[in-house]
């Protein structure tokens, strides 16, 4: 039983014994800094069943639960909050249990226990991944390995957006103006190529609705009439009754999309279990649908186009069919979800890692899901996220004025890089081991700056700021790392297996330490049931912050001569760094062992 089940017990005892009330809940705070104690009982809420002075009350209780519970050595009452302090030997016994085990806080899945698929990134071909790209990649497979560390089989998967207008567009721009150059004769990363090509569609589409609007048609007019906008919509006719020649294009310029986003997916760090694709599933959700017409789930209008109404629900009519009979986003959505489920029937719910501006539709598609009867349709989450802006302002694919990827990526190392040299700390690195320095650095910074934030908030993007040796920044956090490993190294320490006596007085920075310690496993469950890496990375900087002061304050292995103390904190410093290790692990963030 943890502490904290042992106290609500005994809490409830108290309340039972002293004052014959019963407390169906308690209420626990971490105790604040400039009172002594650990662990806060709120006594307020308890004046609902427990009539009397709140301050009478927790000293009654106090009372009760040192003589009860061994763990709690002292108590104090400020106003109405009790204020328990815990002995030393409770934190040395975790110590004891945990110090060796280098997967503390991760839980191993039962293998009945239902999976989670986890979609993220889902791209267009028709260009490259830019900095929101990065924001998705980054939550989706850290959100993937959190939920994996809480105990969870995870899928991670991924729809990839292959067809429609906007793949055309490229497709038709290169046709038109490519000349056959490919990412080998031009040097290019393939998606960079493409989206080249995406870009300059757009520039022919403008000029072609200047000369219209000269010849007098209205701008309305000139946007659905322009000769480059009619074409790609003529190659997408074509595409989908099978041409072979656009189907081979369209295959050649996709494949070259493929090949630069695993590059870009290997330089972020991120992977994938398996993919999907929007050519293929498109078509998926059509037997649901007329699935749903049979059980009154949708109805047909007039026009042969078929609906749901979700009005009773608060929501408004979605079309899942259009009256040729083609299929909408909605429809194909459906339908991958329960193909997913069929490939993997030991999935029992989905995330979905999709930004805000898609919240309304995944309200309808889990609530269309659910109605066509799928238990598992309660499990489905959007993982529903801010866009990411830079002091420049927004990004738009089209014109060509997002921010790459790839570029950002050597941009963050090449920062590191420059940094790191001003501060003189790389004495005796060779230039391979600089380089890789700078990109553990960097893309460190990088990821640590996005998943700090909460999901759901927008982020301005600011790179240098993002790299900073102090602060809640990764370098920071990275940098205490090193540090820790550096003492590992000095103190050359068999050190692993001896136990720490259970009557050794912690130092108060000793004791800050094991409590934040302690909490990792329940952060970890907590990160994974509100899908937020934020916790885990405000966890970790917490943890460096009150490792640096034990290390100001605490000698470890310079100027302390106390066999037995230099092995515990040689040992505590080593249970930090392993922490450290597996949260990072869990954002997907690479750690130096020296800086």
């Amino acid at each position: 039983m943890s502490l904290q089940a042992t106290l609500l017990k005994e809490v409830q005892n108290a309340a039972q014994e002293l004052y014959q009330a019963n407390l169906e809940t308690v209420e626990f705070q971490a105790t604040r800094k400039e009172f002594a104690g650990d662990i806060t009982i709120v006594v307020f809420p308890m004046l609902r069943v427990i009539k009397g002075n709140p301050v009478q009350i927790g000293e009654a209780i106090g009372k009760y639960l040192v003589d009860k519970v061994k763990e709690v050595k002292a108590f104090n009452v400020v106003k109405g909050f009790l204020n328990v302090e815990i002995a030393d030997s409770y934190y040395i016994s975790f110590f004891n249990e945990v110090k060796d085990n280098s997967s503390f806080g991760f839980v191993v899945p039962e293998p009945e226990d239902k999976a989670v698929m986890v979609e993220y990134s889902s791209p267009n071909t028709n260009k490259p991944l830019h900095l929101g790209h990065i924001r998705n990649n980054l939550l989706g497979f850290s959100v993937s390995e959190i939920i994996k560390a809480s105990g969870k089989k995870v899928y991670k998967t991924q729809v990839i957006n292959d067809r429609g207008i906007h793949i055309c567009k490229s497709m038709l721009a290169w046709k038109r103006f490519g000349n056959n150059e490919t990412p080998e004769s031009t040097g290019l990363k393939g998606d960079k190529l493409v989206g080249n090509y995406y870009v300059k569609f757009d520039q022919e589409y403008k000029k072609e609705i200047e000369v219209l609007k000269a010849a007098g048609k209205t701008e309305e007019e000139a946007k659905k009439e322009a000769p480059i906008l009619l074409e790609a919509q003529q190659m997408l006719l074509d595409w989908e009754a099978g041409d072979k020649e656009t189907v081979a294009l369209w295959e050649r310029m996709n494949q070259w999309v493929y090949d630069g986003f695993d590059v870009t997916y290997k330089n972020l760090g991120v992977d994938f279990d398996c993919l999907y694709y929007e050519s293929e599933t498109y078509l998926l959700g059509k037997e649901f649908v007329d699935q749903g017409l049979k059980t009154g789930v949708f109805y047909r209008r007039e026009d042969g186009s078929v609906w749901c109404d979700l009005t009773e629900d608060g929501l408004d009519e979605k079309i899942v069919l259009r009256s040729d009979g083609t299929a909408v986003y909605m429809t194909q959505d459906i339908g991958t979800a329960i193909q997913r489920i069929k490939d993997y029937p030991d999935v029992g719910g989905m995330v979905y890692t999709v930004g805000n501006e898609q919240d309304y539709h995944f309200s309808v598609l889990f609530l269309i899901l659910k109605k066509l009867g799928f238990d598992w349709a309660k499990n489905l989450f959007h993982l529903s996220y801010g866009m990411v802006d830079l002091p420049s302002g927004k990004m738009k694919s089209r014109e060509g004025t997002v921010v790459d990827a790839d570029d950002l990526v050597a941009e963050m190392s090449k920062t590191a890089g420059e940094i790191s040299e001003e501060l003189g700390k790389l004495e005796g690195y060779s230039q391979e081991e600089k380089n890789e320095l700078y990109s553990t650095i960097g893309l460190g910074a990088l990821k640590y700056y996005i998943l700090k934030v909460d999901p759901k908030k927008r982020i301005l993007f600011d790179p240098k700021e993002s790299i900073d040796f102090q602060g809640n920044t990764g370098p920071f956090i990275q940098y205490t790392y090193a540090r820790i490993q550096s003492i590992l190294r000095k103190a050359n320490l068999e050190a692993q297996g001896i136990a720490t006596d259970l009557d050794f007085e912690l130092h108060d920075k000793e004791k800050a330490l094991l409590k934040q310690l302690q909490v990792f496993p329940e952060v970890i469950q907590n990160a994974a049931t509100q899908h937020s890496p934020a916790l885990i990375a405000n966890y970790t900087y917490d943890l460096v912050k009150d490792f640096n002061s034990f290390y100001q304050n605490v000698p470890i292995v310079l100027g302390n001569d106390d066999a037995q103390s230099q092995v515990f904190r040689v040992q505590l410093s080593n249970l930090v760094a392993q922490t450290i290790k597996n949260a990072f692990g869990l954002l997907g963030i690479n750690l130096p062992e020296r800086m």
